[in-house]
């Protein structure tokens, strides 16, 4: 331990190896947690209908079954599951079919390594470390779980929110008093916008999920990060939002997930926020 804290390299290097196998996982979780909370849902409707409900034909979890390819079937082996490098050595297809494998499971890997490292390379050895690689792997699977079915779970956004205050129940990121102002203030801002939008056009322009997100990020990171937070997302989304109605001629009625660009804004300002606001408030 005490060679980790004083080779901040070598605690990074160790790092990113771990972040390529937890990205490994989030690939699991953004694939099977909706897949997982839909069967659950309707099983939960049939209950309330008083309909007859047929028992699974087998365990569904995160933990089973073993991941195959969705085309064949084929169990995937251990030496066909190292991150990044098997689906390089794979060439991105299965080795059974020869199916593409979408080049989204190696960036996850990465995505969730490198921003691990750069967490514990900014903050260096201690709880402040442990929280911001929790926070940015939890953020990375809400926004692909966002991006498939425009839906942010309560199972992670919930427990993220807490987590934060509990974090900050001892001050890592912020005081307690702005953590809590942080959750209240990132529900309520959001959930405001919500109303004024519908009560203007009779229409719903974002979901509850992007209320609890926000919320979340401002129990981790307090009140202060919110207005970088929440400019940012908007920005990128705005921006974003166009070039595909544009570019791509994206239909206007289809919804754009929101959740990826606050997910995009909290990892910003978790990073880069506290100096931008103190360079923003120096001007003053």
């Amino acid at each position: 331990m005490m060679l980790l804290a004083g080779e901040p390299a070598l605690f990074a290097g160790l790092v990113f190896l771990l972040g390529l196998a937890v990205g490994s996982f989030l690939n699991v979780v953004i694939h099977r947690l909706p897949r997982m909370l839909e069967a659950d849902w309707q099983l939960q409707c049939a209950e309330l209908r008083a309909e007859a409900v047929a028992a699974p034909s087998a365990r569904y979890n995160l933990w089973t079954p073993r991941s195959s390819c969705p085309s064949c079937g084929h169990r995937i082996t251990a030496l066909e599951n190292i991150p990044v490098l098997s689906w390089l050595w794979l060439r991105g297809r299965c080795s059974a079919c020869g199916s593409r494998i979408s080049a989204r499971y190696p960036l996850v890997e990465l995505l969730a390594a490198m921003l691990a490292a750069a967490a514990v390379w900014k903050f260096g050895w201690g709880p402040a470390a442990a929280g911001a690689i929790l926070l940015v792997w939890a953020l990375i699977a809400l926004a692909f779980i966002d991006l498939d079915t425009t839906l942010l779970p309560d199972d992670i956004t919930l427990p993220l929110l807490w987590i934060g205050l509990l974090f900050n129940l001892f001050g890592v990121f912020t005081s307690l008093h702005s953590a809590v102002v942080g959750a209240m203030a990132g529900y309520l801002s959001l959930w405001s916008v919500y109303w004024l939008f519908k009560l203007a056009t009779g229409k719903e322009g974002m979901g509850y999920g992007d209320f609890k997100l926000l919320a979340a990020i401002g129990a981790w990171l307090g009140w202060e990060m919110l207005p970088v937070t929440i400019l940012l997302s908007s920005a990128v989304g705005a921006v974003a939002g166009i070039a595909m109605i544009v570019l791509v001629k994206h239909d206007r009625r289809i919804p754009i997930p929101f959740g990826p660009y606050l997910a995009g804004g909290g990892v910003f300002a978790l990073f880069y926020g506290a100096p931008l606001m103190q360079a923003y408030l120096g001007g003053f």
